[in-house]
């Protein structure tokens, strides 16, 4: 039997330790706490436990993630200096003090990532007789088979920019390779006073980086280097003076002015072209360039020294993530693992969704259970005669949305069919914008998104016509209506018929459709309006709780923790006596552990096979034990600036799969990263050696696996430990 949520309090609040007093700030700086968090993955990289192919995956990860901090966190911080600003965040540093510190964490970041690649992954590779190999490492017979392929697939395809006074510095691609091409021309020759002229050469993205060497042996080069090999082709009579190979991040942090736009759609489609064109803030490039073509890019960019990345090893590492299509390997991967359809649906062939719906509340588990049921819903819904409407938020989406065919499918069938489409999702602009035209073709009344705010929230209404009257049926969600996130991301999604959220649904999308503000809610919580001070008042009542004498504690699972109002309520609640559990995968600005502060907060971050996504939240409430979920993290922008739903677990057994959730992971020992006082984070397994060993995401998967009659008759061996007792 699993302990009860509370058992485990008492166990891990019972356990006499010396707590530090405060050093320095209240709070950590968001930023910083960011880049720990990608070392927890660049970790996963650099653990020999993992199988190689997960490996790599993590390696790049890092990298898209970096990437995508530079361009929006960093940016921000280059245009809160720019405009001025010494306003302080709630670590106490001003955007200049974060934006040195920051870049001072990048740089040793970047060490260590490729100290990862040169020291760790390249020797896993070559134990598998995979090599990656230089230009100057090949044989004879690769480097004809190299020079045949560079003629007839790359050559046709590149285009020599000169740079000259004719022909100005062109706008460099953000995130693509280029080759920077020195040269030195008969008129230099003779006349060394003449300035050295130069080209841009860039690195086709629409052709495969990684190109594999003839033969039985498992090697491969890379196109940027096959490139720099063979550039006299691309310029005849010419010497080569030296080569570069480098990389530029651009600003892409943006703000939507609502009070000036007439149509959002425009907007966005503006905001996208000024994306490939904003300030370069990153230059990543070579360690043995030569020292003139570095000045010369600079100043070319307009880059400072501390912007400059000086890369030991090929740039981009993302690339690492392909070797698994040159060289399948499921050996080198973890167990395959697929969702397992929820025994609710597992009954018949084709069962009647809204029959299962109407019986009883249903709780879906990505990517432990299938995304397919609630695809299955929205499809049943679009066909159904007695459907008359479907209502639906969309934030990110997949590339080729069954969802979105659905929706399509229901609004010629002649249902209303209502969706905001929120335009302002990060990076999914553009798919966003290509989805919601094709909805307004077909017949759908689509909203753009609401003035000022972001629609975060992950919501479905559908109304059908039954015997009885009108019937509401309404999914709640922690995660995007995406079939493809559904497989890694850990989300949690309430399928229920409750006339209460029913009426709730309804209300809110009337809100966002319209002018209606409800005076209250029955069941939902939204923000921005409502959400923030429920949370805060579910941590007083806690706190009054413990003020009088009685149990009191929270659980919360989220992905990031930096609003300082929920924090100081947090700190305020633990000195009182509430036990606070805190299962914060990324940021957390709050410091737990800290003598007079915060010694009765843990701080727990969980980084493995599936990313963290789902937002859980657990109040003991004197012995209700009340649960939510939510679309929503503990920061400013969930709480003010979008439109999230906050929503309560009643039905006692998706209570118990929720519940089941927290304890395992409040229980895990191998993926659970513990926060220490000063900020830090330490593996458990290192810091408690235990021969209980719980993987929370394995458990889970067994979990799920126990629960389809399919897999029981199919075990699948997940794990290479025995797991927890009585799982």
């Amino acid at each position: 039997m699993l302990p009860t949520i509370n058992e485990i309090i008492d166990q891990k609040f019972s356990i006499e330790r010396e707590y530090p007093v405060l050093e320095g700030e209240r709070m950590i700086n968001r930023e910083l706490s960011w880049m720990d968090f990608n070392q927890r993955v660049l970790e996963e990289a650099q653990d020999a436990t993992n199988p190689l192919y997960e490996r790599l995956n993590f390696l790049a990860i890092t990298c898209s993630n970096l990437d995508e901090h530079f361009m929006v966190r960093v940016a921000s911080l280059y245009n809160l200096i720019e405009s001025g600003s010494r306003k302080k965040d709630p670590a106490n540093m001003t955007p200049a003090e974060q934006l040195e510190a920051l870049m001072v964490r990048c740089h040793e970041f970047y060490r260590d990532q490729y100290r990862t690649f040169n020291k760790q992954i390249m020797p896993a590779l070559q134990a598998e007789n995979i090599s990656y190999l230089t230009m100057d490492q090949i044989t004879d017979t690769e480097y004809a088979y190299l020079a045949k392929h560079f003629e007839n697939n790359i050559y046709p395809v590149l285009t020599p920019l000169a740079v000259d006074a004719g022909r100005p510095f062109p706008l460099i691609p953000n995130q693509n390779l280029n080759l920077f091409v020195t040269l030195v021309t008969q008129e230099e020759k003779t006349n060394p006073l003449e300035s050295t002229p130069f080209a841009i050469v860039e690195v086709p993205s629409i052709l495969p980086r990684l190109i594999k060497l003839p033969g039985e042996k498992k090697r491969f080069v890379l196109i940027e280097d096959v490139i720099a090999k063979f550039l006299n082709k691309l310029f005849y009579n010419q010497e080569i003076e030296s080569t570069a190979c480098f990389r530029i991040m651009r600003n892409a942090d943006y703000e939507v002015d609502d009070e000036e736009i007439s149509d959002l759609m425009v907007e966005m489609e503006g905001i996208l072209w000024e994306r490939e064109r904003g300030n370069i803030i990153r230059l990543e490039i070579q360690t043995e360039v030569n020292k003139k073509i570095l000045k010369i890019l600079q100043k070319l960019m307009d880059v400072s020294d501390e912007a400059v990345f000086r890369i030991k090893g090929p740039i981009d590492l993302k690339f690492v993530d392909k070797i698994k299509n040159l060289y399948p390997n499921p050996d080198l991967h973890y167990e395959r693992f697929r969702g397992q359809l929820t025994p609710a649906f597992g009954s018949e062939r084709n069962p009647d969704c809204f029959d299962i719906i109407r019986e009883n509340d249903l709780i879906l588990h990505h990517p432990f259970e299938s995304f397919d049921p609630t695809i299955r819903i929205i499809q049943q819904a679009a066909r159904d005669p007695d459907v008359l409407a479907i209502k639906q938020t969309l934030y990110r989406v997949g590339g080729d949305s069954p969802i979105v065919k659905a929706l399509a499918e229901a609004a010629e069938h002649g249902k209303h069919v209502m969706v905001l489409v929120e335009l302002k999702a990060r990076f999914d602009e553009e798919s966003n914008i290509h989805w919601a035209r094709r909805l307004e073709r077909v017949g759908c009344h689509v909203i753009y998104g609401l003035k000022g705010l972001k629609t975060h929230s992950k919501i479905t209404l559908i109304v059908r016509r039954e015997e009885s009257g009108i019937k509401r049926y309404v999914h709640l969600g922690t995660g995007n209506y995406n079939e493809i996130t559904a497989k890694i991301y850990t989300d949690l999604g309430l399928w229920t018929a409750s006339e209460q959220i029913g009426q709730d649904a309804t209300d809110f999308f009337n809100m966002i459709s319209g002018y209606s503000i409800p005076m209250g809610w029955r069941k939902i919580i939204p923000a921005p309006r409502w959400l923030r001070q429920e949370t805060l008042t579910r941590i007083k009542q806690e706190q009054k709780h413990a003020e009088a004498g009685r149990r009191a504690v929270i659980v919360a699972k989220i992905n990031s923790l930096i609003d300082p109002e929920i924090i100081e309520a947090l700190y305020s609640a633990s000195q009182s006596g509430v036990k606070i559990c805190l299962i914060v995968r990324g940021i957390c600005g709050l410091k737990a552990g800290v003598k007079g502060l915060s010694e009765n907060i843990e701080v727990r971050s969980l980084v493995g096979r599936f990313l963290e996504h789902s937002r859980i939240f657990y109040y003991y409430n004197d012995g209700r034990e009340d649960i939510f979920l939510s679309s929503a993290d503990w920061m400013p922008r969930n709480l003010d600036r979008r439109i999230e739903i906050l929503f309560p677990i009643e039905d006692e057994l998706c209570r118990e799969r929720i519940l089941e959730v927290l304890i395992y992971q409040m229980l895990d020992t191998d993926r659970a990263r513990i926060m220490q006082a000063d900020g830090s984070y330490i593996r458990f397994r290192d810091q408690t050696p235990t021969e209980q060993r719980v993987d929370s995401q394995i458990a889970l998967m067994q979990s799920a696996l126990r629960a389809s009659e399919e897999t029981r008759q199919n075990s699948i061996n997940l794990n290479r430990y025995e797991p927890l007792s009585g799982t």
